[in-house]
Protein backbone atom coordinates (compact mmCIF):
# COMPACT_ATOMS: atom_id res chain seq x y z
CA UNK A 1 0.00 0.00 0.00
CA UNK A 2 2.80 2.38 0.88
CA UNK A 3 4.52 1.57 -2.41
CA UNK A 4 1.36 2.50 -4.37
CA UNK A 5 1.09 5.80 -2.48
CA UNK A 6 4.76 6.52 -3.20
CA UNK A 7 4.26 5.86 -6.92
CA UNK A 8 1.24 8.16 -7.05
CA UNK A 9 3.16 10.84 -5.16
CA UNK A 10 6.07 10.63 -7.59
CA UNK A 11 3.70 10.82 -10.58
CA UNK A 12 1.95 13.83 -9.05
CA UNK A 13 5.27 15.62 -8.53
CA UNK A 14 6.31 14.86 -12.12
CA UNK A 15 3.02 16.21 -13.46
CA UNK A 16 3.41 19.39 -11.41
CA UNK A 17 6.99 19.87 -12.63
CA UNK A 18 6.03 19.27 -16.27
CA UNK A 19 3.06 21.61 -15.97
CA UNK A 20 5.23 24.32 -14.43
CA UNK A 21 7.88 23.91 -17.14
CA UNK A 22 5.29 24.10 -19.94
CA UNK A 23 3.72 27.18 -18.35
CA UNK A 24 7.10 28.92 -18.06
CA UNK A 25 7.95 28.10 -21.67
CA UNK A 26 4.59 29.40 -22.88
CA UNK A 27 4.92 32.60 -20.86
CA UNK A 28 8.48 33.15 -22.11
CA UNK A 29 7.46 32.62 -25.73
CA UNK A 30 4.51 34.96 -25.33
CA UNK A 31 6.72 37.61 -23.69
CA UNK A 32 9.27 37.27 -26.46
CA UNK A 33 6.56 37.66 -29.08
CA UNK A 34 5.16 40.73 -27.32
CA UNK A 35 8.62 42.29 -27.01
CA UNK A 36 9.28 41.65 -30.68
CA UNK A 37 5.96 43.21 -31.64
CA UNK A 38 6.60 46.26 -29.43
CA UNK A 39 10.12 46.72 -30.81
CA UNK A 40 8.88 46.42 -34.38
CA UNK A 41 6.12 48.93 -33.70
CA UNK A 42 8.59 51.33 -32.09
CA UNK A 43 10.92 51.05 -35.10
CA UNK A 44 8.03 51.67 -37.48
CA UNK A 45 6.93 54.77 -35.57
CA UNK A 46 10.49 56.07 -35.44
CA UNK A 47 11.02 55.50 -39.16
CA UNK A 48 7.83 57.39 -39.97
CA UNK A 49 8.95 60.21 -37.68
CA UNK A 50 12.32 60.42 -39.40
CA UNK A 51 10.69 60.43 -42.81
CA UNK A 52 8.40 63.24 -41.73
CA UNK A 53 11.35 65.25 -40.34
CA UNK A 54 13.36 64.78 -43.52
CA UNK A 55 10.46 66.21 -45.53
CA UNK A 56 9.32 69.00 -43.21
CA UNK A 57 12.61 70.29 -41.79
CA UNK A 58 14.68 72.29 -44.26
CA UNK A 59 18.43 72.56 -44.07
CA UNK A 60 20.89 70.49 -42.01
CA UNK A 61 18.26 69.18 -39.56
CA UNK A 62 16.26 67.58 -42.35
CA UNK A 63 19.38 66.08 -43.90
CA UNK A 64 20.41 64.62 -40.54
CA UNK A 65 17.03 62.89 -40.30
CA UNK A 66 17.40 61.61 -43.88
CA UNK A 67 20.88 60.23 -43.17
CA UNK A 68 19.59 58.38 -40.14
CA UNK A 69 16.63 56.96 -42.03
CA UNK A 70 18.90 55.77 -44.86
CA UNK A 71 21.30 54.13 -42.39
CA UNK A 72 18.56 52.29 -40.49
CA UNK A 73 16.80 51.11 -43.64
CA UNK A 74 19.98 49.71 -45.21
CA UNK A 75 21.16 47.94 -42.04
CA UNK A 76 17.77 46.38 -41.35
CA UNK A 77 17.39 45.11 -44.94
CA UNK A 78 20.88 43.59 -44.86
CA UNK A 79 20.22 41.88 -41.54
CA UNK A 80 17.00 40.34 -42.87
CA UNK A 81 18.72 39.14 -46.07
CA UNK A 82 21.58 37.48 -44.18
CA UNK A 83 19.29 35.77 -41.65
CA UNK A 84 17.04 34.50 -44.45
CA UNK A 85 19.78 32.19 -45.77
CA UNK A 86 20.44 28.62 -44.59
CA UNK A 87 22.05 28.42 -41.17
CA UNK A 88 24.48 25.69 -42.31
CA UNK A 89 26.03 27.89 -45.00
CA UNK A 90 29.59 28.64 -43.84
CA UNK A 91 29.93 31.66 -46.13
CA UNK A 92 26.81 33.25 -44.68
CA UNK A 93 28.12 32.67 -41.16
CA UNK A 94 31.25 34.61 -42.05
CA UNK A 95 29.13 37.35 -43.63
CA UNK A 96 27.04 37.55 -40.45
CA UNK A 97 30.22 38.03 -38.43
CA UNK A 98 31.29 40.88 -40.71
CA UNK A 99 27.83 42.40 -40.48
CA UNK A 100 27.94 42.33 -36.68
CA UNK A 101 31.22 44.28 -36.79
CA UNK A 102 29.67 46.71 -39.25
CA UNK A 103 26.60 47.06 -37.01
CA UNK A 104 28.81 48.38 -34.20
CA UNK A 105 29.83 51.33 -36.41
CA UNK A 106 26.25 51.72 -37.60
CA UNK A 107 24.83 51.92 -34.08
CA UNK A 108 27.49 54.43 -33.04
CA UNK A 109 26.65 56.62 -36.03
CA UNK A 110 22.91 56.29 -35.35
CA UNK A 111 23.42 57.54 -31.78
CA UNK A 112 25.44 60.52 -33.02
CA UNK A 113 22.81 61.40 -35.62
CA UNK A 114 20.02 61.05 -33.07
CA UNK A 115 21.74 63.50 -30.73
CA UNK A 116 22.29 65.96 -33.55
CA UNK A 117 18.60 65.97 -34.47
CA UNK A 118 17.94 68.33 -31.56
CA UNK A 119 21.06 70.44 -32.07
CA UNK A 120 19.98 74.09 -32.31
CA UNK A 121 23.29 75.35 -33.70
CA UNK A 122 22.88 75.25 -37.48
CA UNK A 123 26.51 76.23 -37.99
CA UNK A 124 27.70 73.16 -36.08
CA UNK A 125 25.39 70.89 -38.07
CA UNK A 126 26.55 72.41 -41.33
CA UNK A 127 30.19 71.90 -40.38
CA UNK A 128 29.70 68.27 -39.40
CA UNK A 129 27.43 67.24 -42.26
CA UNK A 130 30.19 66.30 -44.77
CA UNK A 131 31.87 63.93 -42.31
CA UNK A 132 28.55 62.41 -41.22
CA UNK A 133 27.46 62.01 -44.83
CA UNK A 134 30.70 60.23 -45.71
CA UNK A 135 30.42 57.84 -42.75
CA UNK A 136 26.81 57.04 -43.62
CA UNK A 137 27.67 56.36 -47.25
CA UNK A 138 30.56 54.05 -46.33
CA UNK A 139 28.49 52.02 -43.87
CA UNK A 140 25.45 51.75 -46.14
CA UNK A 141 27.65 50.85 -49.13
CA UNK A 142 29.21 47.97 -47.16
CA UNK A 143 25.79 46.83 -45.95
CA UNK A 144 24.35 46.98 -49.47
CA UNK A 145 27.29 44.96 -50.79
CA UNK A 146 26.71 42.21 -48.22
CA UNK A 147 22.97 42.22 -48.88
CA UNK A 148 23.23 41.89 -52.65
CA UNK A 149 25.94 39.25 -52.35
CA UNK A 150 23.66 37.20 -50.06
CA UNK A 151 20.75 37.60 -52.49
CA UNK A 152 22.91 36.62 -55.47
CA UNK A 153 24.13 33.56 -53.56
CA UNK A 154 20.57 32.51 -52.72
CA UNK A 155 19.52 33.03 -56.34
CA UNK A 156 22.48 30.96 -57.55
CA UNK A 157 21.59 28.13 -55.17
CA UNK A 158 18.01 28.22 -56.46
CA UNK A 159 19.21 28.05 -60.09
CA UNK A 160 21.55 25.13 -59.33
CA UNK A 161 18.76 23.26 -57.57
CA UNK A 162 16.43 23.92 -60.50
CA UNK A 163 19.04 22.69 -63.00
CA UNK A 164 19.57 19.49 -61.01
CA UNK A 165 15.83 18.95 -60.73
CA UNK A 166 15.34 19.50 -64.47
CA UNK A 167 18.09 16.97 -65.27
CA UNK A 168 16.49 14.38 -62.99
CA UNK A 169 13.09 14.98 -64.58
CA UNK A 170 14.57 14.59 -68.09
CA UNK A 171 16.18 11.29 -67.09
CA UNK A 172 12.96 10.03 -65.54
CA UNK A 173 10.93 11.09 -68.59
CA UNK A 174 13.36 9.25 -70.86
CA UNK A 175 13.09 6.13 -68.70
CA UNK A 176 9.31 6.27 -68.86
CA UNK A 177 9.36 6.58 -72.64
CA UNK A 178 11.82 3.67 -72.93
CA UNK A 179 9.54 1.54 -70.76
CA UNK A 180 6.58 2.42 -72.98
CA UNK A 181 8.44 1.47 -76.18
CA UNK A 182 9.68 -1.78 -74.68
CA UNK A 183 6.15 -2.68 -73.63
CA UNK A 184 4.87 -1.93 -77.11
CA UNK A 185 7.51 -4.22 -78.63
CA UNK A 186 6.87 -7.13 -76.28
CA UNK A 187 3.09 -7.01 -76.54
CA UNK A 188 1.77 -9.44 -79.16
CA UNK A 189 -0.41 -7.71 -81.76
CA UNK A 190 -3.98 -8.78 -82.34
CA UNK A 191 -4.35 -11.26 -85.27
CA UNK A 192 -5.42 -9.60 -88.46
CA UNK A 193 -8.74 -10.46 -89.99
CA UNK A 194 -8.53 -12.83 -92.98
CA UNK A 195 -8.54 -11.26 -96.39
CA UNK A 196 -11.67 -10.98 -98.53
CA UNK A 197 -10.64 -13.69 -100.99
CA UNK A 198 -9.73 -16.16 -98.25
CA UNK A 199 -12.99 -15.52 -96.36
CA UNK A 200 -15.00 -15.95 -99.57
CA UNK A 201 -13.18 -19.20 -100.32
CA UNK A 202 -14.00 -20.53 -96.84
CA UNK A 203 -17.69 -19.68 -97.25
CA UNK A 204 -17.92 -21.46 -100.74
CA UNK A 205 -19.63 -24.90 -100.50
CA UNK A 206 -19.70 -26.13 -104.13
CA UNK A 207 -16.68 -27.85 -105.77
CA UNK A 208 -14.41 -25.67 -107.78
CA UNK A 209 -13.56 -26.43 -111.38
CA UNK A 210 -10.05 -27.74 -111.98
CA UNK A 211 -7.74 -25.03 -113.13
CA UNK A 212 -6.14 -25.32 -116.53
CA UNK A 213 -2.67 -26.71 -116.43
CA UNK A 214 -0.08 -24.20 -117.27
CA UNK A 215 2.10 -26.80 -119.13
CA UNK A 216 0.64 -29.22 -121.77
CA UNK A 217 1.39 -32.87 -120.88
CA UNK A 218 3.76 -34.60 -123.32
CA UNK A 219 2.11 -36.59 -126.16
CA UNK A 220 2.58 -40.36 -126.50
CA UNK A 221 5.70 -41.27 -128.44
CA UNK A 222 5.03 -43.25 -131.74
CA UNK A 223 5.95 -46.97 -131.85
CA UNK A 224 8.25 -48.18 -134.67
CA UNK A 225 8.42 -51.77 -136.04
CA UNK A 226 12.06 -52.20 -135.42
CA UNK A 227 11.64 -51.57 -131.73
CA UNK A 228 11.40 -54.55 -129.43
CA UNK A 229 8.39 -54.97 -127.32
CA UNK A 230 9.10 -54.29 -123.68
CA UNK A 231 9.31 -57.34 -121.55
CA UNK A 232 6.99 -57.67 -118.71
CA UNK A 233 8.68 -57.21 -115.38
CA UNK A 234 9.52 -60.43 -113.64
CA UNK A 235 7.42 -61.10 -110.62
CA UNK A 236 9.87 -63.60 -109.25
Amino acid sequence: MEAVITVFAVLFVLLVVLGTYATVKAVTAAKRSVDRTIAQGRRTVEDHTLRAKSLTRPGPAGEIAQLRLTLRTSMRATQDALHAGPAEDASLKESLGLFERLSVHGRELDVVLKHLESEPDRATLTARLPELRTRTERITASADSLRWAARDRASRFAEDDLDALSSQIDIEAGALRHWTNATARTTAPWPEAPGTDEAAARRQTWPREPEAQAITPPAARPAYPWQKKPRPESTT
